[in-house]
């Protein structure tokens, strides 16, 4: 049994090495999903990632005889603790084989760096900004992962606990049955739906092409922003990564699959967007879309059964007033012309009372939690 080295990562060679752990670690693990190689390599480059301009970060890399057995992320958003008046660190992407030595040797290197920088805590998964992947899984390890969230092992949660982490906050996933339009849910979604359009306040933005949404991405993460102020741990969306996240995700997204509310002026309301599920072809190609990994990804989001709800979001002055019927009737339309018989929410927090009520309408499982933990450094 050799000795655990901690090696902080600070060439693009070893960030590659980094994003790639997982792959590794979980190579036969079937619910194992990973992000966007590339992406998650920049995610990590002062050069690519705007974030950078308000967070310090840093990653390491667990090695024992040569070998990768672990990683950690590292993150100080002074946006962040500005924000929500705290002292934290935030650890992020973490990952490491069943071995308490590799486990204690990454967190107490982020630990030291977080009294090195002043901190009193330390909390996560978290990442940059609420739309990268966040919370370690808790619950539901026999089913497959989204791209847009981690995969972990149970004895993750183990680990954190001997280590003396607790719970901080929960999001909850469900699983969703898609109603077909003629069906009583589908009806009572598209009375209110149509009651809606009757009081003609507001309407859904004409989308026929990729094209159609320049005039509205911005407004989709401007919407992001104020809908999503009050959850855990969110800072606001800069103009740099509004232009970094629509760049990740627009070309994913067919106009079928987009809804926009919009006023009388052509100002959004209201959004969702959903896609294809890309877990499966991700998985096949190990998030890596070159020379080949883009053939699955292109044939899942032309032939799938199930979607992932990406975003939805309604200003918080219309939030109850049941606009969101609007959304989910146009939804209802999409996934019966495209054969969608699932729907996964990605996580959403156990607190939000608000978003909890909006699944209502449907017949659905709850089949996974994820939890940031937290812990007290003085």
């Amino acid at each position: 049994m050799g000795n655990i080295i901690i090696k902080e990562v600070t060439t693009q060679r070893d960030r590659r090495r980094f994003v790639d752990f997982p792959n590794q670690l979980y190579k036969n693990e079937p619910n194992y999903v990973p992000g966007f190689f590339g992406d998650d390599v920049d995610d990590w480059n002062p050069a690519k990632n705007p974030a950078f301009e308000y967070c310090e970060a840093r990653c390491f890399l667990a090695i024992e005889d040569g070998k990768i057995v672990g990683r950690i992320g590292a993150i100080l958003s002074h946006r962040a603790n500005e924000k929500w008046g705290d002292n934290r660190m935030r650890f992020s992407q973490v990952d490491f084989i069943d071995d308490e030595r590799v486990s204690k040797a990454l967190f107490d290197t982020v630990e030291a760096w977080a009294r090195e920088k002043g901190c009193d805590q330390v909390h996560g998964p978290l990442g940059f900004c609420d739309l990268d992947r966040e919370g370690m899984l808790v619950e539901g390890f026999d089913r497959q992962s989204m791209f847009i969230t981690y995969y972990n092992a149970p004895y993750y949660k183990e680990h954190l606990e001997r280590l003396g982490y607790g719970k901080s906050a929960d999001w909850i996933e469900y699983r969703i049955n898609v109603p077909k339009p003629d069906s009583r849910e589908a009806q009572m979604i598209a009375r209110v739906a149509a009651r809606n359009e009757r009081q003609g306040k507001y309407h859904i933005a004409s989308l026929k092409h990729r094209k159609d949404y320049k005039p509205y991405v911005k407004q989709v993460f401007q919407l992001v922003n104020e809908a999503y102020a009050p959850l855990y741990g969110t800072v606001d969306l800069t103009d740099r990564q509004i232009e970094k996240y629509a760049n990740k995700f627009i070309p994913l997204v067919n106009p079928d699959y987009a809804c926009f509310v919009v006023d009388e002026n052509d100002e959004m309301v209201a959004f969702g967007v959903t896609v294809p599920s890309l877990s499966s072809a991700l998985a096949k190609c190990h998030g890596k879309l070159f020379p080949w990994g883009w053939a699955p990804v292109l044939h899942a989001m032309n032939h799938n059964d199930t979607v992932d709800l990406l975003l939805i979001a309604i200003k918080p002055e219309l939030q109850g007033t049941l606009l969101i019927a609007t959304i989910f009737n146009h939804f209802v339309g999409t996934t019966a012309k495209n054969h969608i018989l699932y729907a996964e929410t990605g996580p959403q927090l156990e607190t939000n009372t608000k978003i909890q009520a909006q699944w209502k309408f449907f017949d659905k499982e709850q089949h996974k939690r994820r939890r940031c933990f937290i812990k007290d450094l003085t």
